[in-house]
């Protein structure tokens, strides 16, 4: 089993290296952080929000969840996003989700105990909602790709419902909202065309 003394030796070595590459990298980081990118993502350990864009630290502010959920009675996320309305000023929200979820998976499966079964149930909403598409679907694997699709719309749909969100755009303030797929099987990102711009739509 790897020690957690790896993961600091990992660090020092990643530290120096950045400081080779660019001797001012941590001073300007010290200075301040102006993403334009808010990723609201999943908290899967294979989809690291930087690395797959190819944005280095500073360049996007990143909340991270079980199935990228967005509930607008989450304080978490919604002081995440009032902070990148109110103080960052950024000007793209990306809703990413990824193929075969866990937490997708789960909400078409058995019923859970304790938070994750309340973390996951808009999931089963969503479900339940698009029950006859769902069921029209044979493969369970297939399925569940397609309900992480309609997540992540769903989760659009919640950004857009947001009270920092809506008074940003009130405000006039420039700010879009996304939804991507992230697909493990060969590293590529794809808008799921559900990006919603303002009040209007």
């Amino acid at each position: 089993m790897d020690s957690p003394a790896r993961l600091l030796a990992n660090n020092r070595a990643w530290a120096a290296a950045q400081v080779r590459r660019d001797p001012e990298f941590f001073a300007r980081l010290w200075e301040q952080q102006a993403p334009e990118y808010l990723w609201i993502g999943c908290a899967d350990s294979r989809v690291p929000a930087n690395v797959i864009v190819g944005l280095p630290p500073g360049e996007l502010f990143v909340h991270r969840n079980v199935a990228n959920v967005v509930v607008p009675g989450d304080p978490n996320c919604t002081a995440v996003l009032q902070y990148a309305m109110e103080v960052l000023h950024v000007r793209h929200v990306i809703v990413c989700g990824h193929y075969r979820c866990g937490g997708v998976e789960a909400a078409l499966g058995h019923v859970l105990h304790g938070p994750v079964e309340r973390w996951i149930s808009p999931i089963r909403s969503i479900a339940a909602a698009h029950a006859s598409e769902l069921d029209a679907i044979p493969d369970a694997v297939a399925r569940g790709l397609r309900l992480t699709e309609l997540n992540v719309a769903a989760q659009v749909e919640s950004v857009t419902r947001v009270a920092a969100v809506r008074e940003a755009w009130q405000r006039g303030q420039e700010v879009a909202v996304h939804g991507w797929i992230y697909d493990l099987r060969d590293g590529l990102l794809r808008d799921l065309g559900v990006t919603v711009a303002g009040l209007g739509g």
